[in-house]
């Protein structure tokens, strides 16, 4: 058996509408992505392109992509990703960009690296505090993040504890 050799491409989703960041589905990217590659390289690229291309992780709480293809064909890839504008959602049309951060051969190479570029940006993040009190409130935020879901406001809905 042969193995197909990948590569993996971490991007940015970049754009000053909040609500683009909300609206990005895998699907979506993947098109606007082909969209490009075609525009750019044509039928020949995207047919390089579309053999094993995938979006393999995507966060729209923090715009990171994962995109894979194959080894041969990553520069294809990398080369039209500037030529994407805008992603289309339910018919609406939201400007944004991509922006690649890391290209490796293994999604482990590509986590490892997406940790070191997250320290890094909050490290310039805290060292562009005017004051002090901007830097506590930053720190205060980070240690109290989590991802829960909200309790309903609403008194209606009784908690679902398995019994009839």
């Amino acid at each position: 058996m042969v193995r197909f050799k990948n590569r993996y491409v971490l991007c940015e989703v970049v754009s000053e509408d909040p609500r683009c960041r909300q609206c990005i589905e895998d699907r979506t990217l993947g098109h606007a992505v082909r969209d490009a590659i075609a525009r750019v390289h044509g039928d020949y690229g995207l047919a390089c392109c579309s053999i094993s291309f995938t979006v393999k992780y995507l966060n729209a709480y923090t715009g990171t992509v994962l995109l894979r293809c194959r080894k041969d064909s990553y520069r294809l890839l990398c080369s039209a990703l500037p030529f994407v504008r805008y992603l289309e959602n339910r018919a609406q049309r939201y400007p944004c960009f991509l922006n690649t951060l890391h290209v490796g051969g293994t999604v482990r190479t590509c986590q490892k690296f997406l940790i070191q570029y997250n320290r890094t940006q909050l490290l310039r993040l805290l060292q562009n505090c005017s004051n002090e009190e901007e830097r506590q409130c930053i720190q205060k935020s980070l240690l109290s993040c989590s991802l829960t879901e909200e309790q309903s406001q609403s008194g209606d809905e009784e908690e679902d504890d398995g019994t009839e």
